[in-house]
């Protein structure tokens, strides 16, 4: 065969090997873009997990209960009274003369307030008089009487019966000048109730009548109480303290009050007695505090907040407030336990201090409490620490 020969037939072979070939090359370019292909998506779905796990773990800071301290401040609601605060009433009937106090005048034990002016009492008093004369001049005559008698009887001018009748009368007309003494001397006291005097050391707080007023004796009737009289040299103020704190409570413990009248300014007193009874409907004890008052600038009726520092009967943990769950379960609060997840624990609330809350139950000190647990949080969700945060305390 000669040369020109073989070189037609191979150019007739070339359109075949290129279609072999075409047909290996094509499937094997798809494999490779198919493998590489999976290869990327696989990569990114990797990625995607470790995205989403990363952002299923929730960021939270982290807090540690405080103890709370060994004393609280009890902070109650006081009302001041007087120490002595006395209604003064006319012991006899009249019309009110004159009066010598108003109110706000200072009075001591003894000083006149008012005089009454009680004719029929005067009239009575004279009558009494005369009639105690009267009975003594009986009595005058009596004895002598008697006596007369007695020394006749030696000389048989009259009999035994004679003499103990006389004696007999003489004994009582002295018991008839004695009762007509004792009428004069009451009379003599009603007279003397004519003058109304302030029975303690005291403040005129109230005037309630006038001249010309008609009084009745006694606590009846109108016009019957005349003045009202307090001593507030010592002011007293009454506080109910719950029945938490009631064993607690000592005679001489300090205190202070706080008048809402007189701003920025501290009384100091303490405690002198309590009613050592707790109250059935509001459970609490009632507590007397005594506070000195020499200036006068505590006034009766004035509203006041007394603090009393009582010990802890049961020391609890603080919190701060936002850090308690309030769900259909109670109170609860988010831990984070060693594993770093998500423990749910429900506790027992004390008094809320507004930034702080007490936990009475539920919670130990190196437990890692979640400041502020979202309402989604379940128990075993994995969580991520702050590392600064984790260092802040409630």
């Amino acid at each position: 065969m000669t040369r020109e020969s073989r070189s037609q037939q191979d150019a007739r072979h070339i359109p075949g090997r290129n279609r072999i070939l075409w047909f290996l090359v094509v499937p094997i370019a798809l494999c490779c873009f198919g493998a590489i292909t999976f290869l990327v998506r696989a990569q990114s779905e990797r990625k995607l997990v470790a995205t989403t796990q990363a952002s299923a773990i929730e960021s939270v800071s982290i807090i540690h209960a405080q103890p709370s301290p060994l004393e609280t401040d009890l902070a109650l609601p006081a009302t001041l009274e007087a120490f002595s605060d006395s209604p003064i009433y006319a012991r006899t009937d009249g019309y009110v003369k004159r009066w010598y106090a108003d109110i706000g005048t200072q009075v001591h034990q003894g000083q006149l307030l008012a005089v009454i002016d009680s004719p029929e009492v005067d009239q009575q008093l004279n009558q009494a008089r005369a009639s105690l004369a009267q009975a003594q001049a009986t009595l005058k005559l009596a004895g002598i009487t008697a006596a007369r008698y007695q020394g006749l009887i030696n000389t048989d001018a009259v009999s035994q019966q004679d003499v103990d009748v006389n004696n007999q009368n003489l004994d009582a007309q002295r018991a008839n000048a004695q009762a007509a003494s004792a009428a004069v001397s009451r009379l003599e006291q009603m007279q003397g109730f004519e003058k109304v005097t302030a029975p303690f050391d005291g403040t005129i707080t109230q005037r309630l009548t006038d001249v010309g007023d008609l009084i009745n004796a006694g606590n009846g009737g109108t016009g019957h109480e005349l003045f009202r009289i307090a001593k507030i040299n010592v002011i007293r103020a009454y506080v109910t303290v719950p029945e938490t704190y009631s064993a607690q409570i000592i005679d001489g413990m300090k205190a202070t009050l706080h008048v809402t009248g007189l701003a920025g300014q501290q009384f100091n007193g303490k405690v002198i007695r309590n009613s050592h009874a707790i109250a059935m409907n509001s459970h609490t004890l009632l507590v007397e505090i005594d506070v000195p008052n020499p200036s006068g600038r505590l006034m009766p009726g004035a509203y006041a907040e007394a603090h009393i520092r009582v010990p802890v009967p049961v020391r609890s943990m603080l919190i701060a407030g936002g850090a308690v769950l309030y769900q259909s379960a109670g109170p609860q609060v988010a831990l984070v336990n060693e594993a770093g997840q998500v423990e749910l624990r429900s506790v027992v609330l004390g008094r809320d201090f507004g930034s702080s809350i007490e936990i009475t139950r539920g919670i130990n000190p190196g437990d890692s409490i979640i400041a502020s647990p979202p309402d989604y949080l379940v128990n075993g969700m994995k969580v991520s620490i702050h590392a600064a945060a984790s260092e802040q305390k409630s």
